[in-house]
């Protein structure tokens, strides 16, 4: 029943025993209920019904069917569900279903090891795998060489493989505008494949008709919405036009999917400034990457406090040894946070008074200690720092989070969720 096959399970418990186990029965009739739904939906293009039908199944027992995930699969990737879709056709490719389907088994009217081929080719394609998309086509055909669906599917994979590659090839000729023309050939057999529409929105970016690039970028978005690449291009397509609220709302989307791109980073950085500039506001003091910078007195940590964006303020003295322990990912974070500032303030006279036990299991362990110098005092009691390291973050000349003797992991967290 795992593996779908109604009939066999069917046989096998009607010769297991005289009597058959009534629950056991009734679980094959809801199975061979939702499938056969399945198929009716799928001939009838309802593929909601299909999903939900095929869930049912999979729920009511037949858990090992691959044919079952491959139909799940297909739904969700007619629903636009293409992750999801991904998700389930891997899951399908991994059950043994070679063994478990005998050649001539038949689901929705193919061979089922050619359902299985076919709906992976679908889905590699609108993935833009198109060399797995051709051989996982190819072997359906071979499997079931007469069958409409795949003969047809066949041609359109070719197809769109060929207009894909003819495509690349005059793009990296700098002849775009045939690049175009290409591209927009393969999304005429395959109108919801997403590396087509961004790669045709390449082609309308190089030649600066940015709100067509826009629309490719669009496009592909509605196929798969964390598309980074379309987002990429959308966002640049906006800066070209000076749009920079959609621009930098791009960017910040970005900077949550890739939160380690220097590139992103800074076209991030840049589209802020611009935004910021054109509503007439500040800009002169704001920064892009560099290292950690040193705060020596009051009146520069209150102007770097209050600069535009995040500020990573971190209380520190060299001759701690637990200071001296976290400085180093300190300058990780700046390198890999550049839009981030992070300064630090040295030499600071405090006095700890925590007691030894809250701190035990502290990643960076601190033992009460009086360090008594003279460089800035005045920002350690303004700020009523009695504890190193002690991480403060402003954003916006806000101060939004303190943080005593945290762990990497928290600490990173920090920065980036109010860097992003």
């Amino acid at each position: 029943m795992g593996l779908g096959h109604i009939e066999d399970a069917l046989k096998h418990l009607s010769l297991a025993t005289p009597q058959p186990d009534l629950l056991e029965l009734h679980k094959l009739q809801t199975v061979e209920k939702h499938l056969g739904r399945c198929l009716d939906a799928r001939k009838a293009g309802d593929w909601k019904s299909v999903l939900r039908e095929s869930d049912a199944a999979i729920a009511a027992g037949a858990d090992s069917s691959a044919l079952l995930l491959a139909a799940r699969a297909e739904a969700l990737l007619r629903l636009n569900l293409l992750d999801e879709a991904d998700l389930a056709i891997s899951s399908a490719s991994k059950l043994d279903y070679t063994s478990s389907c005998s050649s001539d088994t038949k689901f929705c009217g193919f061979l089922a090891n050619a359902y299985l081929f076919y709906v992976h080719a679908q889905i590699d394609m609108s993935s833009g795998r198109f060399d797995h998309a051709v051989s996982s086509i190819d072997k359906a055909r071979i499997i079931d060489p007469g069958n409409t669906e795949v003969v047809n599917m066949h041609n359109k994979v070719k197809s769109v493989a060929r207009a894909r590659s003819l495509g690349n090839e005059l793009f990296n000729s700098g002849k775009f505008s045939e690049a175009c023309v290409a591209y927009g050939e393969g999304l005429k057999q395959h109108p919801m494949n997403k590396v087509l529409y961004c790669n045709r929105a390449a082609c309308r970016f190089k030649l600066e008709q940015w709100e067509k690039s826009i629309e490719d970028c669009n496009e592909a978005l509605k196929i798969q919405s964390n598309y980074t690449k379309a987002l990429l291009r959308r966002a640049a397509s906006y800066g070209k036009m000076e749009r920079w609220v959609e621009s930098v709302k791009d960017y910040e989307i970005l900077r949550k999917e890739l939160p380690g791109d220097a590139e992103v980073a800074e076209a991030y950085f840049h589209a802020q400034v611009a935004l910021k500039s054109s509503r007439g506001e500040e800009v002169s003091n704001m920064k892009f990457g560099g290292e950690v910078e040193t705060i020596i007195g009051m009146e520069q940590f209150q102007m770097a406090t209050s600069l535009p964006g995040v500020s990573v303020i971190h209380f520190m003295t060299p001759s701690n040894q637990q200071c001296c322990k976290v400085s180093p990912f300190v300058n990780t974070l700046c390198a890999r946070y550049p839009s981030v500032n992070f300064l630090k303030v040295t030499n600071t006279a405090i006095h700890v008074t925590v007691p030894y036990p809250p701190y035990i299991n502290m990643p960076f362990f601190l033992s009460p200690l009086q360090v008594d110098v003279n460089e800035s005092p005045a920002v350690a009691r303004a700020e009523n720092v009695r504890t190193i390291p002690t991480f403060k973050i402003y954003k916006n000349g806000i101060r939004v989070k303190e943080m005593i003797c945290p762990s990497q992991q928290l600490l990173e967290y920090s920065v980036r969720h109010f860097g992003i």
